[in-house]
């Protein structure tokens, strides 16, 4: 049998601390057809970052020239920097018949989804707000007024939940990864991506 497959972009969003960050890592390790979308920013890069395989760097002058042309899937600035995903990087991987993951946070995964309705869109929710703001509190990066406000954006961000395709809760990481897998393999076989030849 013949068979040829078109990749596809899988947005993978959720509030800080729910781990969709851990949920992508493994899926791209255990999937050789995944492919991380690679970002460009403004900002320097940090030792051992290595251009086009972390992100691609940018002038202000570059990241304004691709803004004017309409290149970015989807765009933002975060802490003084500009980072955006850049439409041709995604369709390039796409073309090449491999799926995508973009791990992005639910403001840049609603410009995503707004622009390719054939995005694949899973949404990571924690069991409940005591454990967001403990897992918030034990990766000891942010002071607690910061994990206060990232506690009231993910109230709202969850409001707007049934904006995805599919929904995750990650209390328990295995069977999480699982049902995201289950989703993964699900749409890979839609016939609008999966084309089987019967000889």
């Amino acid at each position: 049998m013949k068979e040829e497959r078109k990749g596809m972009l899988i947005v993978i969003s959720g509030p800080s601390g729910t781990g969709k960050g851990t949920i992508c890592a493994r899926m791209l390790a255990e999937d050789p057809s995944l492919v991380f979308s690679v970002s460009a920013t403004t900002r320097k890069p940090r030792e051992g970052e290595q251009e086009g395989a972390h992100y691609f760097f940018l002038s202000e002058e570059q990241y304004d020239e691709l803004l004017d042309r309409d290149e970015f899937l989807e765009h933002a600035t975060v802490h003084g920097h500009r980072y955006g995903t850049l439409k041709s990087q995604v369709q390039k991987r796409i073309d090449q018949g491999l799926n995508v993951v973009l791990d992005i946070d639910p403001q840049g995964a609603r410009q995503v989804m707004a622009r390719r309705k054939d995005c694949v869109s899973i949404f990571i929710l924690p069991p409940s707000y005591a454990e967001l703001r403990r897992r918030l509190h034990t990766r000891n990066t942010d002071d607690p007024a910061e994990i206060e406000r990232r506690l009231g954006n993910a109230r709202g961000e969850i409001e707007q939940m049934d904006r995805y395709q599919y929904a995750v809760v990650n209390d328990d990481l295995d069977a999480a990864c699982a049902q995201v897998r289950a989703v993964i393999q699900a749409e890979k076989q839609r016939t609008t991506r999966y084309f089987p030849v019967v000889e």
